[in-house]
């Protein structure tokens, strides 16, 4: 039996207490107004420097540009699965690689995807990276009203996340994973509709969440009113975007399905544990990559079966959270966006205790180096980070709770 101590601000109880040392005075509004001017001319800073020095060949040069390609296509009402058109419409924005970029994420992505059919590659770029940035300053915001609006601003360390900086690099879709997952720890009990809908941007690559997913089904039905709000709005959500997509192309899911047969995204070695065993014991054996999966899996549901009359997803729910991400078969250094919060809250949850920084600002700055020094995503340098920020929060935890 696992007790308590000190459990973070909780979004299932009473609102967030005013921070310590606020005294609880209100913000003057004067504040939040030359706050919100100096957020709206960082944007608009950032994005005169966007159009100042990029160019299509900075988008032919990202993963984004297998995005841009599908909105043109989608807003074309062609298949976003055709190699051919892809390599050519790639190549005319000068990408110059023979196999072409195509998201193997679900058409459940492509009502992120379609606006971009739009614009041209500088423009869609531009675009695209101001929405991530968009949503990564949302998400930290978000991050700082869970925790209980402290005056410490840790959490601006947000915006040094490496995974977060990888993904504005390649203008990968990692940062609206986080703000699925974010839209979920906010409001799974005031708007559980907007928590369910938030949901399907973690749909996006459902098998990064699967521990977390199994743990969700399981509470819900524990927590029925709420539970069912949460599938309305997410089959709510995901109705539209079917319609939507299907709309552009009706024949979008057989092209996805057939995409899948062709494709040998098994044979794509990622910076994972289940790949590294892959490695070890046999290339050829790639269920050996679901070992840590099953496992993950397994481990999430004994631990939720054991705390279920007392489920705090601010503190067990982070744990799973990290657990699959670390145990996923499949993903990249970007995908560990999604991990911001409980790196984050294990920031707040070691000042609590007054326990060191240190150890997450050396892995913070070691990823960061990574990501700066230009280190491949797909190899194996990143092998170490998702037991990293695993090891960091246990660290920031411990103590907290003890085995009886």
């Amino acid at each position: 039996m696992e007790m308590v101590q000190n459990p973070p601000p909780d979004p299932e109880g009473p609102p967030n207490p005013p921070s310590a040392g606020s005294g609880g005075v209100p913000r003057s509004p004067w504040r939040v107004f030359a706050a919100a001017c100096i957020v709206a001319a960082g944007f608009v800073f950032i994005t005169l420097v966007y159009v100042t020095n990029l160019t299509p060949q900075n988008a032919a040069g990202r993963d984004f540009i297998g995005y841009w390609a599908t909105g043109q296509q989608l807003i074309h009402h062609a298949d976003p699965y055709n190699t051919q058109a892809m390599l050519r419409l790639e190549r005319g924005v000068g990408y110059t690689q023979d196999v072409p970029r195509i998201t193997p994420s679900p058409p459940v992505a492509f009502l992120l995807l379609i606006p971009l059919g739009l614009f041209g590659a500088k423009t869609g770029l531009i675009v695209w990276l101001m929405a991530q940035l968009a949503v990564l300053s949302i998400c930290i915001w978000m991050i700082w009203i869970l925790f209980g609006r402290r005056d410490s601003r840790l959490h601006l360390a947000g915006y040094l996340f490496a995974p977060a900086i990888a993904c504005l690099e390649a203008g990968q879709l990692g940062i609206f994973f986080l703000l699925g997952v974010m839209l979920f720890l906010l409001f799974h009990r005031s708007r559980p509709e907007l928590a369910g809908a938030g949901l399907l941007l973690c749909a996006l690559k459902p098998h990064l969440f699967l521990p977390l997913v199994l743990v969700l089904l399981l509470w819900m039905l524990r927590n029925r009113a709420q539970g069912l709000r949460i599938l309305a709005g997410f089959s709510g959500l995901l109705a539209l975007n079917t319609a939507v997509t299907l709309w552009f192309d009706p024949r979008v899911w057989q092209q996805y399905l057939a995409m899948l047969r062709a494709s040998s995204i098994e044979n794509r070695l990622t910076p994972t544990l289940g790949e590294g065993l892959r490695f070890l014991f046999g290339l050829h054996s790639v269920w050996l990559q679901w070992v840590p999966e099953v496992l993950g899996c397994a481990w999430a549901l004994v631990y939720f079966w054991q705390r279920r009359d007392r489920w705090n997803w601010l503190d067990h729910g982070l744990l799973v959270l990290l657990v699959g991400g670390m145990c996923t078969p499949y993903a990249w250094l970007t995908d560990e966006a999604a991990l911001l919060p409980a790196v984050i809250g294990g920031i707040f949850r070691a000042e609590d205790a007054r326990r060191s920084l240190v150890p997450i600002a050396l892995v913070g700055t070691a990823a960061l180096v990574e990501v700066m020094a230009n280190v491949q995503i797909t190899g194996w340098g990143y092998l170490w980070t998702t037991p990293a920020w695993l090891g960091w929060y246990l660290y920031a935890t411990w103590g907290t709770r003890r085995a009886a």
